[in-house]
């Protein structure tokens, strides 16, 4: 794989920068130190994103100085899996007018899931890696040289701080702290117990507090002061009190019939018996006539 940027940074700056582990593992996207600090700066996890997968390798890296170029050398195992992958990248700084031109040659040998993605698709995820590791060693370069963290011990206050904890307070189970609660537990000033067990002292906090008076006419004595009540008015009807909160009385609502398909059937009119005979009557009176009529005729045929 070969490629080529240029940097507007001069190749002095660019060269220490990218001899320095230190700097350099501030410019990988993606790689993640050890805490560990014998390990060496350049330990860690990549995070690589590969034909739409990500992959992270777990592995070191050094570098190297041959001939004017410097080599960067690496090789990782898989975090989840099997596969493995080293490199060898060498970057070569040419002076340009108003910068630095960077050419990259590498190679890479990897087995496992960077093995099953296309040649393409490595030689893509290798240009974007390169060309976000040139942006961070310019951001880098440009600015000026930005010493590392102090340590506790080094910094100018780490002293006094490691001082201050180093210091150990005294045991209070000592002979000094028993003699200290002996002298706090007794009551005399002489310092010795009387051995006779003192009543226990109930904290401040705890201790009743009575309410503070925010009117000073309170503490006043009304006591020979009459004082004259109001007479209590008398209630307003129930009837009345309804119809002024609801504007209709209970009756009125709960009386009034509904309308409509709800309405109530009206139950049918009882009849009397005088109107029951009165169409009862003549039919009774002509059905007994027409039975004598027909036993008439019957008997003049015989």
């Amino acid at each position: 794989m070969e490629h080529e940027v240029f940097v507007p940074v001069p190749a002095a700056v660019l060269r220490a920068t990218l001899t320095d582990p230190a700097r350099v593992v501030r410019c990988v996207p993606g790689l993640q130190r050890d805490a560990d600090a014998e390990a060496g700066p350049l330990t860690g996890r990549l995070k690589v994103r590969v034909g739409g997968n990500t992959i992270t390798y777990r592995g070191a890296l050094k570098v190297v100085e041959r001939d004017g170029a410097i080599t960067y050398e690496g090789h990782g195992t898989e975090a989840r899996g099997k596969g493995t992958a080293e490199l060898s990248l060498t970057v070569v700084l040419t002076p340009v007018a108003e910068g630095t031109s960077l050419s990259f040659t590498g190679g890479l040998t990897a087995a496992g899931r960077l093995a099953e993605v296309t040649d393409e698709a490595r030689s893509t995820a290798g240009a974007k890696l390169l060309d976000k590791f040139v942006e961070g060693l310019a951001a880098l370069a440009e600015k000026p040289g930005v010493p590392e963290a102090p340590d506790a011990e080094t910094a100018p206050g780490g002293a006094a701080a490691a001082a201050a904890d180093d210091v150990v307070e005294p045991a209070s189970d000592g002979p000094e702290g028993s003699d200290r609660s002996d002298a706090v537990g007794d009551s005399d000033d002489d310092g010795v117990d009387d051995g006779v067990e003192e009543p226990r002292r109930s904290p401040v906090f705890d201790a009743p507090v009575p309410p503070s008076s925010l009117d000073p006419r309170l503490d006043e004595d009304f006591g020979a002061t009459p004082i004259d009540f109001p007479a209590p008015q008398p209630a307003a009807e129930a009837a009345h009190a309804r119809r002024t909160m609801i504007g209709r009385s209970a009756e009125e609502v709960d009386h009034a019939p509904p309308r409509g398909r709800y309405a109530p059937v009206p139950a049918p009119e009882a009849s009397s018996a005088g109107a029951t005979l009165r169409w009862i009557a003549p039919a009774a009176a002509l059905a007994l006539a027409s039975a004598v009529v027909v036993s008439r005729a019957l008997r003049r045929r015989r």
